[in-house]
Parts: structure tokens; sequence; C-alpha cells
């Protein structure tokens, strides 16, 4: 079964993985209670602007009422005028209407807002009376909607709510580029502080093999030769790292040569019972690359071809180009990929190996994707048949 190893990075790790949790539930806590909050203020102006609208009707019943009375009239006028925040429509039985009070629109689009303001809250009814009789012979209607102040109260939760949401996804966002920020600066540390280590075993090897060419017995047996293969090999591994985190200088390579280069190395480095082939129409195939770094793409999808065949099968590199792409698919006979997985494999930490540390498809993906401005990816997999990784680059003339 696949599993995921932990890549130890420094302080990186060390941090409390809980804290994003708590953050969240704090979050979750002052949204919810500023939402309650404002809903409470809300109830309580609604309340308080349905009595100033009920005292308003209470205003103009008084004021055609009571008409002949001088000082109840004064008052009701007073009243009714001090009502300059509620939107308000007076209609008549036949739901015509009379007036309207804090509104601006013309009489064209009352009837529109008179059937808004009906489904929003109910009307407070008007009762007329003779004055003289005091027998009712009519009533009046007020409708009314929330104030401009109480709209606002009721969306400032939400307004609020989003600004928060979009503080909290940048927020995110930058602690991610964080996280990776700093990952990255760790592996960067690590790849060029190896090629530094092995700077001095390289220069003591190359000393050794100066020596073992002067005795005639190891000359003849081709130890010096052999030798100085790897020596070349840890000068290329050592270039490959100190070549992390800096921009790599591209050049026109023939593609074709790289891969039969690698090939040519790791054949006798690894099990016979694998079979390594190269098929291309062409043998002239140029892109733009750091060799270095590409030919440690050709590795890591060989050694991850080995692995997964343990020690048996066949692996084909197929080349080939249009007029503005080059295309190399690698293709193995291993135990497959799960369809669900054909991203997580470039995941650093990644590996189905019980002592892999999951770098090698990382590493690939970074230096294709990011170097070379290529893309990678796992173009097929069949579980017990073999899996083929597809790599694109930009093609230049021959």
């Amino acid at each position: 079964m696949a599993k995921r190893n932990p890549i130890p990075s420094g302080d990186f790790y060390q941090h409390n993985p809980r804290l994003k949790w708590i953050v969240l539930a704090v979050s979750f806590v002052i949204s919810v209670t500023s939402i309650y909050y404002t809903n409470v203020l809300v109830d309580q102006l609604k309340e308080r602007e349905r009595q100033q609208v009920q005292l308003f009707a209470r205003a103009v019943e008084y004021t055609i009422n009571e008409s002949a009375n001088s000082n109840i009239l004064f008052v009701s006028e007073e009243i009714i005028n001090k009502n300059n925040s509620v939107p308000t429509i007076l209609v008549d039985e036949n739901n015509n209407v009379i007036q309207y009070r804090n509104i601006d629109m013309d009489s064209t689009q009352l009837a529109e807002e008179l059937q808004s303001m009906a489904e929003t809250y109910d009307p407070i009814i008007i009762t007329l009376k003779d004055p003289n009789t005091n027998e009712v012979f009519g009533t009046q209607k007020v409708y009314y909607r929330n104030s401009f102040l109480l709209t606002q109260l009721v969306a400032y939760p939400y307004v609020q709510l989003t600004v928060i949401a979009i503080f909290g996804f940048i927020s995110y966002l930058a602690f991610n580029y964080s996280k990776a920020a700093e990952q990255n600066r760790v592996w960067v540390g690590l790849a060029k502080e190896t090629a530094h280590q092995l700077g001095t075993p390289l220069s003591s090897l190359m000393a050794w093999t100066e020596v073992i060419r002067e005795d005639p017995y190891m000359r003849k047996k081709g130890v010096a030769d052999e030798l100085e293969k790897d020596i070349q090999k840890l000068k290329i591994v050592t270039e490959r790292f100190s070549s992390i985190g800096s921009i790599p200088t591209l050049k026109k390579e023939n593609i074709v040569a790289l891969i039969n280069n690698v090939v040519t190395y790791l054949r006798p480095r690894i099990s016979s019972r694998i079979r390594i082939e190269v098929f291309t129409l062409s043998d002239n195939i140029s892109a733009l690359v750091h060799a270095p770094l590409f030919e440690w793409v050709i590795e890591n999808l060989c050694k991850n071809a080995v692995d997964a065949m343990k020690g048996t099968g066949n692996i084909s590199f197929s080349i080939h180009a249009t007029r503005k792409y080059i295309f190399i698919d690698a293709k193995d006979t291993g135990k497959g990929i799960p369809r669900g997985q054909f991203k997580v494999v470039f995941e650093p930490g990644f590996t189905t190996r019980k002592r892999g540390w999951g770098l090698g498809l990382s590493l690939s993906k970074r230096i294709i994707e990011n170097y070379h401005k290529g893309q990678i990816f796992v173009k097929d997999s069949e579980i017990g048949a073999g899996t083929t990784f597809r790599i694109r680059l930009e093609r230049v003339g021959a």
C-alpha cells in the first residue's frame, strides 16, 4: 500500500499542526457571535421602527378624526413630520395611494414598491370615524419597509463574513506560500551542502585513479577506466545538486543523445533481467535543456521503473516530435499506479517503498516544469501491466 513518508526540514515541521484548526474554530466562534448579536440588534430595531410606524399611523388617524381640535392636530402633524427615515405608503380601502414618505421614486413605481411592502410586513390599519357621531365610515392602511439604516445592519454580518473569508483566504495562501518557500530554502541548502561535501572525496578519488593507472595489473584490468566513469558520474551529480535553487542555463542539446547517455550508463548497473530500449524516428531531436538536470530526470524515471518492476521487466523510451513539441514516453512493465494517484505521485514524500524518501518524481516535476517550462505527467497506467510517464518539451530547430 502506498504511504507518505515525512520529510524532515528543520523548524518548518515543528509547528503545531493543531494551530490552524484552533484559528479556524476561533474564527467560526467570532463569526457566529457577530451574526447572533447583529440579529438581536436587527430584531430590536425592527420592533422600534414598527412602533414608530404605529405612532405615525395613530398621528394620521388623529389628524383625520380630530381635525376640530387644534392642539391634537398640531401634535399629530409634529409626529408625522418626525418620520423622516422609515419609508411608508398610506393607501385607502381600495389600495389607492394617498401619500408616501421617504421614498425616492415616481408614482409609476409605487405599485411595485407597495407590493414589496405588503410581502414584507403586515400593514397598520387606520380607522376613520365621523367626528360628530363617532361612527366608523372607512379605513386606511399604512405600509412600510425597513429604513436604510436597518437594511445596512441586516446586510452587515454577511459583508463582514465576506471580508473575513477573503482575508482568511489571502492569509491561507500567504501561509502556504511561506511554508513552500521555507521548504524550498531547506532543500536548496541541503542540496548545495551535499554538493560541497562531495567535492573532497571526489578530489581524493581522482588522485587514487592516477595511482591505479600506474599499476600495470590494474591498468590491464581496466579498473581505472571504470573508476573514471564513476568519478565523472559523481561530478555530474555534484553539478546537479549545485544547480538546485539556481536558474540553470539552457542550451540546445540533442535529446536522443542525452537519453542514450543515461541508458548506456545504467544498463551495466541494474539487474541483467531488466531491458532498457530507446525508440525514435530521428537521431537528432533538439531542445533547450540543462543537460545534467535533464539526465537526472531520465535517471529518476528509470530508477522509479526498476523499483516498480522489482528487478524484472522492460523499460522503453519513445521519442517523437512535432513541429513545436518533443514528446518522451517512458514506459515500464511494473505494478502500475491507481488512477486516483496520477497527480499524487509527484508530491514530495510520496513513495511505495519502506525506505524511500519520495523525492525522485517531485524533483523531476520541478526540473521539467520550473526550469525547462515543460510538462511531465502520468500518461497512462494499468495495475499489474505498467505505467507510462510523458515529458513534453518545446522543440528547437535541428
